[in-house]
């Protein structure tokens, strides 16, 4: 079974669906992991209530990184601001289907991380939004 989800990995890293900037957007938030370089930007248009319509990722990283910003942002289509604020690292890595160790869990989880803190609105991102 992990050869199936690291093929799909594989795949969104080299054929990614959902890369891309948003301009405008009502939500923009970029960051690094200072740990191995990865840099995700999260562009996300709302419609009036508050739902997602349309998100991009941009960015350069690893295949876990990159692989996961495309799904989660492909996953949050649909989904209510509300529901993106909720959203948790157990999202993120079902998603992934994949163990993963400390240091690849930070790259699985950046994008979670941006993108949280877009949605709260913070000036900064920290760990804490996805622990």
């Amino acid at each position: 079974m992990d050869d199936l989800y690291r093929e799909l990995i594989i795949d969104r890293y080299k054929n990614p669906q959902f890369r891309g900037q948003l301009d405008p957007a009502d939500i923009t938030f970029e960051d690094d992991n200072p740990y191995c370089g990865d840099h995700i930007r999260v562009d996300v248009r709302l419609d009036e209530n508050n739902v997602v319509t349309e998100a991009r990722y941009s960015g350069e990283g690893c295949s876990i990184s990159q692989a996961s910003a495309d799904l989660l942002i492909e996953y949050i289509h649909g989904k209510t601001l509300d529901e993106v604020k909720a959203l948790t690292k157990e999202d993120v890595l079902d998603l992934l289907g994949i163990q993963l160790g400390p240091v690849r869990l930070k790259c699985a989880l950046l994008s979670l991380k941006v993108l949280k803190a877009g949605a709260y609105g913070l000036g900064e991102a920290t760990d804490d939004l996805v622990e």
